[in-house]
């Protein structure tokens, strides 16, 4: 094992927008089948890292009514230490700009973030292979932060095939005034499970959707109010399972030109689409 390095290590930890979202079937556990493709933007959360000799890991700010141990980053940290003998600890800061339920993968680039971050600070030698293996027990949306390649995914999320070449357009991105919980939606009966499987060709020409949307909208008004104003402007879509909804347009000019004309109260940004993670770009530096 390499020494561990001897610095502040800082790095990105982007966002995610599912550019449609297909459930396909149910598993008998209970997981959801199902096809997307995830595209990374340039709208981060920062993760800073420094090492300690004590073994512990230290995360600040705490997360209001997220335990220690339930965090996301604090489990990413047990898991490399547990599966190397890893001795060292860690103090790690948060800054935080992606909102929580919000469906752009915050707390799942958290963890990857905190995977790739931690192996390099301890020096701990795993391979990426080994680090999304790890993260897919965190989360299905994991895996794909951590290669940080835009992707057609499917299983529940973690078989997924690079997609390098997506057109990198800029997107509008409205955060809706509520929290939605993906356990809820997952679990709804109007939630549609039977989508027929389609092909990648079909969802790049805009023939896919979003099956978590309708019950997404019925019970959170706040989003059906979100796409309803960014439709205005052309054909929007929730990411995920939601609260945030978005809008593709060709050029940082005419999203500029969107977000002055929403209403002053809208919570709302910018970001580019990209298909390698800034996070990626980051470590390999």
């Amino acid at each position: 094992m390499t020494q561990p390095v001897d610095t502040t290590l800082i790095l990105p930890s982007p966002a995610k927008l599912n550019l449609f979202l297909h459930i396909t079937g149910q598993r008998d556990n209970g997981y959801h089948e199902l096809q997307t493709i995830f595209q990374f933007i340039d709208y981060c959360d920062t993760l800073s890292f420094s090492p300690n000799e004590s073994g512990k890991i230290e995360i600040r700010p705490e997360i209001p009514g997220v335990p220690l141990t339930d965090n996301l980053i604090y489990k990413a940290a047990k898991l490399i230490q547990d599966k190397t003998g890893c001795e060292q600890g860690a103090y790690i800061q948060l800054n935080k700009i992606l909102p929580m339920g919000g469906g752009l993968g915050g707390g799942s680039s958290n963890a990857a973030t905190a995977l790739l971050g931690l192996n390099h600070l301890w020096g701990t030698q795993l391979s990426i292979h080994e680090l999304a293996e790890l993260g897919l027990t965190l989360g299905a949306d994991v895996p794909v932060f951590v290669r940080g390649e835009a992707a057609w995914a499917e299983g529940v999320g973690e078989k997924l095939t690079p997609m390098l070449d997506l057109d990198e357009n800029w997107f509008v991105v409205v955060v809706p005034d509520c929290h939605v919980n993906t356990g809820q939606i997952f679990c709804h009966k109007d939630l549609t499970r039977d989508t027929p499987t389609c092909r990648i060709s079909a969802a790049l020409r805009g023939e896919g959707q979003n099956d978590c949307e309708n019950v997404v909208t019925k019970l959170h008004q706040e989003v059906c109010n979100s796409l309803n104003l960014l439709r205005k402007f052309g054909s929007a879509r929730m990411t995920g399972t939601g609260a945030c909804c978005f809008l593709e347009v060709n050029s940082e000019s005419e999203a500029n030109k969107i977000l002055n004309q929403l209403p002053a109260d809208t919570s709302a940004f910018k970001a580019k689409g990209l298909n390698i993670s800034p996070l990626q770009k980051a470590v390999n530096s």
